[in-house]
């Protein structure tokens, strides 16, 4: 294996960032990202130069994508991505602020109500059936709603 890495060139680090990029759009998370970005570091540093051992260049490679991992996470919880639809997969998020009329009443601070297609649990001050219910918020699966 050691003769292999030893004619190791730019190319073939910029190959593997590729590569590494390719794998990134294909798989979810973002991971394989900051190994391209690692590969691309090196492929220009073998690049300006051009006799460094393989050695040193793998463990630049491997040092290049743990800083540019930590990084990126970093920045990622610095500046969350943006979302076009940010509760798609919070569904109870989606219905705060709608009503919905009440079939069942509220007793004891708990109900049920229908959603589309779907039967809810609610809680909420009691209220008799057929008043409209405005969700205010979710816990958990639990809508919780107030009367009126």
């Amino acid at each position: 294996m050691m003769d292999s890495l030893s004619g190791l060139e730019d190319w073939h680090w910029a190959l593997a960032a590729i590569v590494f990029l390719i794998l990134e759009i294909l798989a979810p998370g973002v991971f394989f990202m900051w190994m391209g970005i690692a590969a691309g570091v090196v492929a220009a540093v073998v690049w300006m130069v051009p006799e460094l051992s393989w050695q040193a260049q793998v463990l630049m490679f491997a040092g290049f994508s743990v800083v540019s991992a930590v990084a990126g996470r970093k920045w990622l919880n610095r500046h969350p991505l943006e979302s076009e639809e940010p509760t798609l997969n919070r569904r109870g998020e989606q219905y705060i602020g709608r009503s919905f009329n009440l079939d069942e009443p509220i007793v004891n601070n708990v109900g049920k109500i229908r959603v589309d297609d779907t039967t809810w649990k609610i809680s909420g001050p009691d209220c008799p059936a057929g008043n409209r219910v405005t969700v205010t918020g979710v816990d958990g699966v639990v809508l919780q709603v107030k009367c009126g």
